[in-house]
């Protein structure tokens, strides 16, 4: 007989596939608030997906009409689609609640506010979920600050490796 598992310790398996993740957005942004939420996609862009081709770098999430919309991430075709093939570059829909849908949508009306997809994943039960980010545009002066805090910390790890 195998051994049986005590349930108030059981984690939870939280098995994710990471496929895209926006590096610049967090030099180029203040992030305040990030939201989980799902996406609309065509059969063809999840195979794409699944190989691991997209890129987040110049995305952006825009509302219209009640809903919000992924514009400017571009998920290459799938070679193996022939004619039932997508645009890559299309708008995508993003799947939220209706409550944080308009909490975020006022906010992101505010001056210098703007929504950015932070992270592009699979999550444990294979759905494609993407994080959205409400971000504030960072000044030169704090990229600098924030590179100099980075390039100091980085010197403290170093230093306390070689002890």
């Amino acid at each position: 007989m195998g051994k049986k598992k005590n349930k108030q310790n059981a984690e939870p398996e939280q098995r994710t596939s990471h496929i895209a993740e926006n590096r610049k957005a967090r030099h180029q942004y203040h992030v305040i608030d990030t939201l989980e939420c799902g996406i609309v996609l065509q059969g063809s862009e999840v195979k794409s997906l699944r190989e691991g081709k997209v890129s987040l770098a110049e995305a952006y999430a825009r509302v219209k009409d009640r809903d919000v919309y992924l514009v400017g991430c571009d998920i290459p075709e799938y070679k193996q689609a022939s004619h039932l093939n997508h645009h890559p570059r299309r708008e995508r829909k993003l799947l939220m609640h209706k409550i944080e849908r308009r909490k975020f949508a006022d906010k992101a009306r505010e001056s210098g506010h703007t929504l950015v997809p932070l992270k592009m994943y699979f999550n444990h039960r294979g759905i494609c979920k993407v994080l959205l980010g409400l971000c504030k545009g960072k000044q030169v002066h704090d990229k600098r600050q924030a590179k100099r805090k980075q390039d100091t910390q980085r010197g403290l790890d170093r230093a306390m490796r070689g002890r």
